[in-house]
């Protein structure tokens, strides 16, 4: 069945000379994997620069239900990024988010509304001149949304400050599993879950807050997406934001 749709390219990796695996993420289809021949031609309707990490299409493919891997017919960029390969912060950003997306997203079927946040997000962000450095924390947050992980915020019964991570609600005892967050950390999860991107520049973090935030979302997707790691790429974001 011939299938049109709009995609982001979440990881590529080389086949042989000719060819790449691609996993992209459509709004048709959720996550597919394509086998992209990449011709040597500069008139070849398939490019390898389209498939950079992050990077927005416009795909056409004849879907085939039981193949593992499809095979694009053709393929464009309908908006071209000004800032986001290019500037190595925002570079940065884009390899943790790319990693982050092609780990949550494996089993995702269902690709609208899901994609136009994605899309949308990303092409605020290549606009974006200054203040951005709170955005992958607002990103991995708000994705959980339409994930159907959003945390349940709402207070206990005697207003304890244990936020169960693994069970993502307010707990007035302690859970055994120990993952947990206690205190004024605790306390700064809901004022943190609604920053957006027009708010985010007002958050202020320390030496280490941010990363802290990231490590545990790290941690809670891990407790909540199946086979979800620990991110190779976190390390190199702590250089550029800590």
């Amino acid at each position: 069945m011939l299938t049109k749709s709009q995609a982001v390219v979440l990881r590529t990796i080389r086949y042989n000379d000719t060819s790449v695996v691609a996993v992209l993420f459509t709004e048709a289809e959720g996550t597919v994997s394509f086998m992209v021949r990449i011709p040597i031609t500069q008139r070849a309707g398939v490019k390898n620069k389209l498939f950079q990490p992050l990077t927005l299409l416009d795909i056409e493919w004849d879907h085939q239900s039981k193949r593992s891997m499809q095979r694009i017919r053709n393929c464009r960029c309908p908006v071209p990024y000004s800032s986001l390969p290019y500037e190595p912060a925002k570079a940065t950003v884009a390899l943790f988010l790319s990693e982050f997306l092609y780990y949550a997203l494996r089993q995702e079927r269902n690709g609208e509304p899901l994609f136009d946040y994605i899309s949308r997000s990303l092409q605020w962000f290549d606009l974006r001149s200054e203040a951005y450095a709170n955005f992958h924390l607002v990103f991995v947050m708000h994705l959980s949304r339409f994930l159907g992980l959003w945390p349940n915020v709402d207070r206990a019964p005697g207003g304890s400050d244990c936020f169960d991570m693994m069970n993502s609600c307010f707990t007035a005892v302690v859970p055994e599993h120990g993952h947990v967050l206690t205190g004024d950390e605790a306390a700064a999860l809901p004022r943190l879950l609604r920053m957006n991107y027009e708010t985010m520049h007002l958050f202020r973090f320390g030496r280490g807050e941010r990363q802290r935030v990231l490590d545990v979302a790290n941690l809670y997707y891990r407790l909540h997406v199946p086979g979800f790691p620990v991110l190779k790429s976190l390390a190199v974001l702590k250089e550029v934001f800590d």
